[in-house]
């Protein structure tokens, strides 16, 4: 039986990454040897979360060791002269690469990745993919894989919270030492395939929940269900553009369901607006299907997505669904999506009201029909495929 391992920065903890990770580990580990290795506190271990524990999955909880004073001052220096040179050659990002990642650290990590004597090993996001690219040479598995959760564009774009402009040559460099790449929707693996030459996989994420009740579109309510991190759900964007639909609209509600550092700011703009009556904010819940069956219309006014799995737990619910045009948007829904421009509130207040005119119950038999597309079971085949290659 072959081995499989993920490295992951965390596994117990609620997130999006997380579950889809711990899905699709899940999956795998009825064929395979699965070892998820994670940087989570060994008392933060919860088999509870996400059925971890309905399956034999292996766990190694991982820290990174210390360095030297002298040395971690002098490869922040490196670093950050390379951020502002940002310069374009192999040579130099090799540099940055043993800067960001000193080599007591590489070898740590070499040593604990050799030991487990993986045939394949999975990177989990951009940073630990880099990670794993930085030490391919002295790995002894017969492939090593970069999992890339978020998009180029969020990731690369002037102003990212994540790599940024300052990163992009070095990211492209980076990732050509390992054996793939593993992006979520085709126009990103366009996207890589134009900047680094490279050819990624395309393997969407699945459907990580058991749907519940089917909507019957009779609610007259939009639903948003996400983090409330700073800007990147933009539902700041959603609550403007809901009060421009308000005006004159006196029938459809919105429940936002999340938590996060915006919680406070978004409930000051509901307030201020005096849509107190008509938007709710509702804490994070494991029956986030509730919230689902209970929807007419589900809006994601995301700035950017790696993935937008809520869509999918939406149309796994028969409910239409209103986004941002956003190329992974897009891939996912295709023609069935009803879209406004990114960051625009007037077309989002626009679309708004268009939702509420369509023919609800076609859409939603197409909402289903399209979920089915991301069925675990349909998503599992494409990494065996790709680990059968």
């Amino acid at each position: 039986m072959k081995k499989i391992c993920f490295l992951v920065d965390s596994i117990f903890s609620i997130g999006g990454v997380q579950r889809v990770t711990a899905v699709i580990a899940e999956s795998l580990s009825m064929d395979y040897d699965v070892t998820i290795i994670t940087f989570d506190a060994p008392d933060q271990k919860d088999p509870s979360l996400y059925s971890l524990k309905d399956y034999p999955l292996n766990y190694v909880f991982a820290h990174y060791p210390a360095i030297g004073q002298w040395k971690e001052k002098a490869c922040k220096a490196y670093s950050y002269i390379y951020k502002k040179v940002q310069p374009q050659g192999k040579w130099a990002s090799g540099l940055y690469a043993h800067s960001s990642f000193p080599s007591e650290r590489q070898q740590w990590l070499t040593t604990l990745l050799n030991a487990g004597d993986y045939d394949i090993i999975v990177g989990v996001h951009a940073f630990l993919a880099i990670r794993l690219a930085t030490i391919r040479r002295h790995l002894k598995a017969k492939k090593v894989i970069g999992w890339i959760h978020n998009s180029f564009e969020a990731l690369l774009n002037e102003g990212s919270p994540y790599l940024g402009t300052s990163l992009k040559a070095h990211y492209g460099w980076q990732l050509k030492k390992l054996d793939d790449v593993v992006v979520l929707y085709q126009q990103d693996a366009e996207m890589y395939q134009k900047a680094y030459g490279l050819m990624p996989t395309t393997i969407p994420n699945p459907l990580t929940l058991t749907p519940g009740k089917r909507s019957d579109g009779k609610g007259k309510r939009f639903l948003a269900v996400g983090r409330f991190s700073p800007l990147h759900k933009g539902f700041d964007l959603l609550i403007e553009a809901y009060a421009l639909f308000a005006r004159q609209n006196r029938e459809w509600t919105l429940d936002i369901v999340g938590d996060g550092p915006e919680k406070t700011m978004l409930q000051q703009m509901i307030d201020q607006r005096r849509l107190g009556d008509r938007v709710k904010l509702h804490p994070f819940t494991t029956n986030v299907q509730h919230y689902y069956s209970a929807a007419s219309i589900y809006v994601l006014s995301s700035r950017w997505e790696g993935f937008g799995l809520v869509m999918v737990e939406a149309m796994a619910h028969g409910v239409p669904v209103v986004s941002s045009d956003l190329p992974s948007s897009k891939d996912i829904l295709g023609d069935f999506g009803i879209y406004f421009h990114n960051g625009n509130i007037n077309e989002l207040a626009q679309q708004l009201e268009e939702a509420t005119r369509i023919d609800w119950q076609k859409k939603s038999e197409e909402a289903i029909a399209l979920a089915r597309h991301f069925d675990i079971a349909q998503i599992n085949k494409q990494w065996k495929a790709l680990f059968q290659q």
